[in-house]
């Protein structure tokens, strides 16, 4: 999957726990691209089974998109708690850079850094 479709994911994740509800619109305006931009967007991850479309163009994650949008965000979360803590940067920086690196990170490094994270937080 691409960073753009892990993205879409991600915010759909969190404009339905915000608004109980999101259509092709709310996630075109929350990431400020355009709607023929998510309009393409949201038609191949429907088509590769990761949201469903209802008659009046409400968007609901699948299991399958619900699964992998749970783990960009825990991706972002944990992120953005290590570069705070370890680059000891602002929540802002952190949550931006967070955003392009829980995209590309490797498993083995996220792990790495979800461990240290938890360790840390105990202490």
């Amino acid at each position: 999957m691409h960073e753009s479709g892990e993205m879409y994911l991600e915010t759909i994740l969190l404009l339905k726990k915000r608004n109980n509800s999101v259509r092709s619109i709310d996630v075109a305006k929350e990431l400020g691209f355009s709607k023929p931009s998510v309009s393409r967007g949201v038609g191949i991850l429907k088509n590769d089974g990761y949201i469903t479309i209802d008659s009046k163009g409400f968007i609901e994650l699948t299991e399958l998109g619900l699964n992998k949008a749970n783990s960009v965000y825990e991706k972002h979360l944990y992120l953005t708690d290590f570069l705070m803590v370890t680059a000891n940067v602002s929540k802002e920086v952190a949550e931006e850079d967070a955003c392009r690196i829980e995209h590309i990170i490797s498993d083995e490094v996220f792990a790495g850094i979800k461990q240290y994270v938890e360790e840390n937080k105990k202490n």
